[in-house]
Formats: C-alpha cells, structure tokens, sequence
C-alpha cells in the first residue's frame, strides 16, 4: 500500500498504544476485546482485525480464495503491509507520517480455511526509514509467508495528527 498511512489513526486510536515506548492507556482492553476490527473498507472487506500493533489476524472465508481453491495472495500481502504498517506507525511521532517503501515477500504454503496470523517486528528505525520483518501463520501454526519490508518516514505536511472525530 502506497502513501501515507494516515488510517493509521485510528489503529491508534483502537489500541490506545502511544508512541515510542509510553505506556499505552487502552491497548490491553482493545486486545481483549479483539482489536479494532478495520481501519478502512480494505481491512474491512478482508476481515482483519488486531490483536495489538505487531499483530494481525483474520479469518479465511469464500471470498478471500483464488480461482485455484487458495488463500489470494493479494490477501496475505495486504496483511503483511498492514501489520508492517501498524507496527511501525506505534514507534512514530505525531510530526511523522510513513509509507511503504518495499516490501519482499516468499509465499512458502498456503491455506484454504480458519485463521492466519501476521506477526510484525521492527528491526531497526532511523528518522527516514523503518526495516521490518514479518511471518504469517496458518492456525495450526504453519508457516505461511515470510516478508521483509521498508518504509519511509516523513514529517507531516498537514501538521500533528489529532485524534478521529468522536474518539
């Protein structure tokens, strides 16, 4: 996903998770309850919903299969942006915005029902870019996806982020 993330917002809001090792307020209860359940009508569509920053998770449904019986892998890439994304947006400041730079990923198996899990780890952040790996997982903890990713980080053109309407 190109751009700025700016969704990102309201994944920020949903985990209450503040920035660069605060304490978060709210991310426990968001957790428990599930995560927010989309940041936008992409993940909406998809399903995916957060457990905390560096993990994503989703459900596999009819409409998520490829013509050949299998999880898309557009699916799975989009999770593994997502969560790059999220993963890394936790570590920014309200003066940065981020973008994908490059993501590389190996599609190892894939699977055609239950859940799929997307685990992020920052590997190392800078002021302009932020390098990542990430794992997707099958529920029965097969390996699924491998991926490595950068991002760009920026200062905000439209000045500090502020908090969704109604948050």
């Amino acid at each position: 996903m190109a751009g700025e993330h700016s969704d990102h917002d309201v994944l920020q809001a949903g985990l209450g998770q503040e920035r660069r090792g605060a304490p978060a307020e709210g991310g426990k209860a968001a957790a428990a309850a599930g995560g927010p359940r989309s940041l936008d009508a992409l993940t909406s569509f998809i399903g995916m919903r957060w457990e905390d920053a560096q993990t994503v998770r989703l459900q596999i449904r009819p409409e998520l299969i490829n013509r050949g019986g299998l999880l898309s892998g557009v699916v799975t890439y989009a999770l593994v942006d997502y969560c790059m994304g999220s993963t890394l947006w936790a570590q920014t400041s309200e003066q940065e915005g981020i973008a994908t730079i490059s993501i590389s990923i190996n599609y190892l198996q894939t699977a055609t029902e239950g859940e799929v899990v997307c685990h992020t780890v920052l590997d190392r952040r800078n002021r302009s870019v932020g390098a990542l790996r990430s794992e997707v997982l099958a529920d029965d903890r097969r390996l699924l996806v491998t991926a490595i990713g950068t991002y760009a980080i920026f200062p905000r053109r439209d000045g500090p982020r502020r908090p969704p309407a109604g948050a």
